[in-house]
């Protein structure tokens, strides 16, 4: 009798430690993913040409701080203050949740720390009274994601501080390349987008499909790498030519 009941018991003891451990498997993944580092997606042109559509993204958390926008679901949670927070530096890429619909991840470059002045004249970036410096670095190509092309002048700019950084420009003057000057607000950043004139960014109000002056309590991490590429336009391709799509010069990448 007593052999029989040990028997029975051991298929038990067996399937409650494995859903133990894969119960503490997926809590270890999701506090990693919470508080260390989560992987992203790039799906649209704004970050061209430093960012191409179909890169992965790994974005650290911990440099910012810790909101609600910190957690690995996108879903729209309450907003939360930031704990441990510190502010990104100019030139930082970051992902952040959008202010229209916080179930929304997206990414752009912070331009703006609080109480710069930004604006835009003529296709050129102004900041606290100065042009920011731009030299031209040949002409580049945009894409969109079904792989096909535009050319694009392409710039080096210089951010105060020392941050340069390449962004491309489709047109001489686009509808974003004149704004009025704007100061940014305690707990915001100004973030743009490197393709200039295809970014909805802080230059856009979030009532127009922008992200207006982005409150620091959304933002997500700093990304800092790039670990893996493929270029979206084969999709529609036969299977077999896929691989081909694969960017590996772009695999494991540092993201300035």
């Amino acid at each position: 009798m007593s052999t029989e009941t040990t028997s029975a018991a051991r298929p038990k003891q067996s399937w409650r430690s494995s859903i133990a451990q894969i119960a503490a498997v997926v809590l270890a993944v999701f506090v990693a993913k919470g508080a260390l580092a989560e992987p992203f997606y790039v799906p649209s042109a704004s970050m061209e040409p430093t960012l191409l559509i179909g890169d992965a993204l790994l974005a650290s958390k911990f440099p910012y701080g810790y909101s609600s926008a910190s957690l690995p679901i996108h879903v729209a949670f309450p907003k939360t203050e930031r704990i441990f927070g510190e502010l990104p530096k100019r030139g930082d890429v970051v992902v952040f949740r959008w202010p229209g619909d916080t179930s929304q991840v997206w990414v752009k470059r912070v331009i703006g720390l609080p109480g710069d002045h930004v604006r835009m004249r003529d296709g050129r970036l102004w900041l606290n009274g100065a042009e920011v410096p731009l030299r031209s670095d040949g002409i580049g190509t945009a894409e969109d994601d079904n792989g096909t092309g535009e050319p694009a002048r392409r710039f080096i700019e210089t951010l105060p501080g020392g941050v340069a950084h390449p962004i491309f420009k489709l047109r001489a003057i686009g509808r974003l390349d004149n704004t009025p000057d704007v100061v940014v607000p305690p707990r915001h950043v100004f973030v743009m987008g490197d393709n200039r004139d295809n970014s909805a960014d802080s230059r856009v109000p979030v009532r127009d499909g922008g992200v207006g002056l982005l409150p620091t309590d959304d933002l997500v991490g700093r990304v800092d790498a790039i670990v893996g590429s493929w270029d979206l336009g084969l999709r529609n391709r036969p299977i077999w030519s896929w691989p081909s799509g694969l960017r590996l010069s772009r695999f494991f990448s540092r993201v300035h």
